[in-house]
């Protein structure tokens, strides 16, 4: 569905809003197991919003809820504004799963047929899209390759042009990445942000924690089916109270600076280090004396792989003596 024929949400609403999120199995009270026990999600419309958690942590399970395909034990879901119940909020959605299964004995153009028929296209409109989007995705001239004939990887590429079938204004994408070598990760990760720039929103959920922070404006994430993190990546993953100086200048830094620098890096460009925040105005002084040009001054940021692993060893709160809230753990700026 386009984007004229549901519209945006009103004023200050997020594209996907997932509240309280709750899914239980088994009915016996012995045998309950609670997968999700309470993830609330606001996606930014025209954001990519990445979703993180080891396995078994419950993305899955709360993407399911969100696309109707699990139901819900209790929670709050609506994409544009819309109840995700209903088929006008589903119709604005495109979806790859974790794993896409096509039908072997399909060509890649059947197999999008298929799929433009069940999205309410008509014959013009699949074959113009079904040709755009292999080519999109790196499938131009596989039109009449059967699909038993493609590898795990090009089976990925096809599930993300059926997804975009339609030209949906929201798009859940569970593992894009999978099953791609290298280059193919980069191409998903180019027409995410293209599909970013045309005012799509992307819900991402990937165990690629590189991928995630390259296109990713906000972040949750979840362990043990709960919300242990949440907001904007950049603030999440800023260091507290130390910056990052980048400088340029010949020879070696003046030693005032140098007594405060640490995890220095230099390159035929410039030389970057972090120091405290409270000394930031005497390391630009001395830099200044020393004829030295400051490039950037900003905020130190730690790599997401390491604010996701301190994150998952922290102890929870039925295990620590003193325990502390989701939101105080995970910087939550909502």
């Amino acid at each position: 569905m386009t984007s004229e024929a549901v519209g945006a949400p009103s004023d200050g609403a997020p594209a996907i809003l997932i509240e309280h999120a709750r899914k239980d199995y088994g009915k016996a009270a012995g045998a309950r197991r609670e997968a999700v026990s309470d993830v609330s999600i606001h996606v930014s419309l025209g954001a990519i919003h990445g979703l993180l958690g080891p396995n078994g942590a419950g993305k899955t399970t709360t993407l399911k809820m969100l696309l109707g395909l699990v139901r819900p034990s209790g929670g709050r879901f609506e994409i544009l504004g819309i109840p995700a119940s209903k088929p006008g909020a589903r119709a604005s959605v495109g979806f790859l799963p974790e794993q896409p299964y096509f039908p072997g004995q399909l060509t890649a153009f059947e197999a999008m047929s298929l799929y433009g028929r069940l999205a309410g296209l008509d014959r013009t409109q699949i074959a113009e899209q079904t040709n755009e989007l292999l080519d999109r995705v790196g499938l131009d001239g596989r039109q009449k390759t059967l699909l038993s004939k493609f590898s795990r990887g090009m089976l990925q590429r096809l599930g993300l042009a059926q997804a975009l079938l339609g030209s949906p204004e929201v798009l859940i994408l569970d593992e894009p990445a999978s099953g791609l070598d290298p280059v193919g990760q980069r191409d998903i990760r180019r027409l995410m942000l293209e599909l970013k720039e045309s005012g799509r929103t992307i819900l991402l959920s990937s165990h690629q924690l590189s991928e995630v922070e390259a296109v990713s404006d906000e972040v949750t994430i979840l362990n043990r089916g709960g919300v242990v993190a949440r907001g904007h990546i950049d603030q999440l993953l800023a260091v507290a109270g130390r910056v990052a100086v980048k400088a340029t200048g010949d020879g070696d830094l003046p030693p005032a600076v140098a007594a405060l620098a640490v995890e220095t890096t230099d390159t035929e460009v410039a030389r970057t280090f972090t120091i405290a925040e409270h000394n930031v105005r005497a390391v630009v002084d001395a830099l200044d004396d020393a004829g030295w040009a400051i490039v950037e001054i900003a905020p130190e940021r730690a790599t997401l792989e390491d604010y996701f692993a301190r994150l998952l060893d922290e102890p929870t709160a039925e295990e620590s003596a003193a325990p502390e809230s989701a939101d105080a753990k995970g910087g939550d700026v909502w």
